[in-house]
């Protein structure tokens, strides 16, 4: 159980510094992240550290089809989570 702690920590922490360093490349018309590697990501458990970004660097929260698909894999989460917790999985 410490070791999937430890794994979502390092997840959701990575996305975090990524999406901020994504937000920065767009202020600066550097080269971006792309969705893909932000949406992999986050299933791969890093829905948190991205909603954070959103909401702290105010980065996709204009671009609509960002959010949408965001919200499904964080829908989904939360449902595998529930499913877990309630021994239905």
């Amino acid at each position: 159980m410490e070791v999937l702690l430890q794994y979502f920590l390092i997840i959701n922490f990575a996305l975090f510094i990524i999406a901020g360093y994504d937000k920065y490349s767009a202020i600066k018309n550097k080269r971006r992240i792309p969705e893909n590697t932000l949406f992999f990501m986050a299933l791969l458990g890093g829905s948190i550290g991205l909603f954070l970004a959103m909401l702290i660097f105010r980065h996709k929260t204009s671009k609509n089809s960002f959010i949408v698909k965001f919200c499904g894999i964080f829908l989904i989460q939360i449902m595998l989570v529930y499913l877990k917790l309630s021994d239905k999985i």
